[in-house]
């Protein structure tokens, strides 16, 4: 069955659940919810992979009983989303390390927050830390490559050892076609030169899926130096 757990039970103890973050993540566990891969905030739950959370309909509807003022987000492209970035974070994140926040940015919230029950890890937004979280996107990494480049200084290594990069395989487009949808402020991409721009124009006609391999290839030239 979908709800393996006792609903009468579950109703004698509805009443003792409040708003809190943490009554609202115990609920959902209790549900049958994973909860290491939906990213909590107080008006959302969004869910970052759809078949690992088990969160069905079924159980989507017995959360929205008891918590109606939630709303439970299925967005197939912030789980693509999510996907590109469990590929980086799963290789850079140490168990129960602290994190370094940047402020103000609601992709990195929400792509970070899991990580706090994945890996049990803290967020932090000042003080001391064991990695930091550098918010740099793919176009923007694409755009620093090709501007080194042009410029004669040859291929920058810009990762620093002690820096996470949740985003640096995910597009500009995704992002904020994303954040459009979830009625968010969009991302600018930083400032470019121009013949940066003109090659990336050339390339996105004749090979839509270049930023990738560029990145591909910049990590495959710092991993033999």
């Amino acid at each position: 069955m979908d709800l393996m757990f006792n609903i009468q039970g579950l109703a004698e103890e509805e009443e003792k659940f409040t708003s809190s973050k943490r009554d609202v993540l115990k609920y959902l566990k209790i549900i049958g919810v994973d909860t290491r891969y939906v990213s909590y905030t107080p008006e959302k739950i969004y869910i970052n992979n759809l078949r690992f959370s088990k969160f069905s309909r079924k159980r989507e509807e017995t959360f929205s009983r008891q918590y109606p003022e939630i709303r439970v987000v299925r967005n197939k492209l912030f789980q693509k989303i999510c996907s590109k970035s469990s590929r980086v974070l799963s290789l850079e994140i140490e168990p129960n390390s602290t994190i370094l926040m940047p402020e103000d940015n609601f992709i990195i919230e929400l792509l970070m927050e899991p990580y706090t029950r994945k890996y049990g890890v803290q967020l932090v937004y000042e003080g001391d830390y064991d990695l930091a979280v550098n918010p740099l996107i793919l176009d923007d990494e694409v755009n620093n490559i090709f501007t080194d480049i042009f410029s004669g200084n040859g291929l920058k290594l810009t990762k620093n050892d002690n820096e996470i990069y949740p985003l640096i395989n995910v597009s500009l487009d995704w992002i904020n076609s994303f954040l459009e949808m979830d009625g968010q402020d969009v991302i600018e991409c930083e400032n470019k030169s121009e013949l940066a721009i003109s090659f990336s124009e050339f390339l996105e006609e004749v090979a839509p899926q270049y930023k990738e391999n560029v990145l591909k290839a910049s990590e495959y030239i710092e991993s033999k130096l």
